[in-house]
């Protein structure tokens, strides 16, 4: 399995990219998420990439940032998602919007996905609500947090575990973080997102 490659960007399209590594070309497949965080052609570019096989297709697929690949990846394990619904996914949606829409259900929103019909985005829902709450996407993902500083991902994260403790599933716990955060833009103190999430 190919983790990552890293080379000089060859060539960029907002679908996909052509990396020189050592003199080989790899054509590398991507979100437009990850087109728009492309340096310039001709310089240097890493990209967190998922290797897919099938019988009549060997694919690379290339993210700027392992919180995209681990959307991608979850996604695939959804049954009626291909790697090319779940691409169109990341390219309508960053990962924590995405991860934000399945846990509160919003399968209204989902549909503006390319390709993803009332029917589809209700089983994205069912089927990814669990796993996308397990994936941490982190500061740089994109999570959404309140403020975007370290000190409210690290609150948040300390918030998350207590509330889960507490008796909450995860994805209720999150529900309720990214309600008090949006209602309380500033907060910074993971005791007040406990006391104000156990209110919701």
């Amino acid at each position: 399995m190919i983790a990552y490659v890293s080379g000089k960007l060859i060539e960029k399209k907002p679908t996909e990219v052509v990396l020189d590594v050592h003199g080989l070309g790899y054509r590398v497949l991507i979100p437009t998420s990850t087109y728009e965080a492309l340096p310039a052609v001709g310089a240097a570019a890493t990209l967190h990439t998922h290797h897919y096989v099938r019988e009549d297709a060997i694919l690379l697929f290339g993210f700027t940032t392992k919180a995209e690949r681990a959307v991608f990846e979850t996604m695939l394990g959804v049954s009626g998602i291909g790697p090319k619904l779940a691409l169109a996914a990341l390219s309508a949606m960053r990962p924590a919007e995405l991860r934000a829409r399945v846990l509160e259900g919003d399968a209204g929103m989902l549909t503006h996905i390319p390709g993803v019909g009332r029917k589809t985005a209700e089983r994205m829902v069912v089927e990814l609500r669990d796993r996308l709450a397990r994936i941490d996407l982190g500061v740089s993902g994109g999570a959404p947090l309140g403020g975007g500083s370290e000190a409210v991902a690290a609150a948040r994260a300390d918030a998350l575990a207590a509330l889960e403790t507490l008796g909450l599933s995860r994805a209720a716990a999150e529900k309720a973080l990214r309600k008090v955060l949006r209602a309380h833009p500033g907060l910074q103190s993971a005791d007040e997102m406990i006391r104000l999430a156990l209110r919701e």
